[in-house]
């Protein structure tokens, strides 16, 4: 098997998420023996290059991330440069996001479930998790430790039933937080969660406080 995967994002690759999560996904690939070719939609001056590869192969992952239930629109206008194909073609999606609960990603799940058969392509499946947030500011040790399931669903892929097996179901995680669950991240997020962005933000030169607001007149 030869995958060529192409990262979705609109994030040039250095700040990427899903890339971060692609590379992990990628030694599972390689622990399985499987070969790839990896693009990033961000850089615009590769579309034709990303098209072609496109093309000519039959075994095609697209990984993205969800925002607040949206597709990338980067995304949406490289897919309609791409021509049909047939069934041959096998098209598969690894949906990423900050959200920590399954049923916030469904909505994109079931979009790109229909993608597939508007290209003429065969549905691989799709492959959700969440609770991705800030994967690029932790620090490399960090990164590696949150992206590491990764490596096990390449390998589930590389075995070629693309993402419909029950390990990759479950890979979601929980569908919905509990009630005490969901209580302790607002209160996480009101207090230390709150600091952390602060000190990222500072790191980064802002100066404005987080949660300024503009009044009007």
């Amino acid at each position: 098997m030869h995958v060529v995967i192409i990262n979705g994002s609109p994030r040039v690759q250095k700040y990427s998420n899903t890339e971060k999560i692609i590379a992990s996904f990628t030694k599972g690939l390689s622990e399985k023996g499987v070969s790839f070719e990896a693009y990033a939609i961000s850089n615009r001056k590769s579309w034709e290059m990303i098209r072609d590869a496109y093309i000519k192969n039959e075994e095609i992952l697209i990984a993205l991330p969800l925002y607040v239930e949206c597709v990338p629109g980067l995304l949406l206008e490289f897919l309609e440069t791409l021509p049909k194909k047939d069934e041959h073609t096998r098209l598969s999606f690894l949906l990423q996001s900050g959200f920590a609960e399954g049923c916030q990603l469904r909505c994109g799940e079931e979009f790109l479930s229909k993608l597939p058969g508007y290209l003429g392509v065969r549905y691989g499946g799709c492959l959700v998790k969440g609770d991705n947030f800030g994967i690029r500011v932790l620090d490399e040790e960090k990164q590696k430790q949150v992206t590491k399931p990764y490596q096990a669903m390449g390998e589930l892929f590389a075995e070629g039933d693309g993402f419909f097996r029950e390990e990759a179901k479950k890979f979601t995680g929980p569908e919905y937080l509990s009630l005490p669950m969901r209580l302790l991240m607002q209160f996480a997020f009101k207090t230390f969660q709150k600091k952390i962005f602060q000190k990222v933000a500072a790191s980064w030169g802002c100066n404005t406080p987080l949660d300024y607001k503009v009044l009007g007149n």
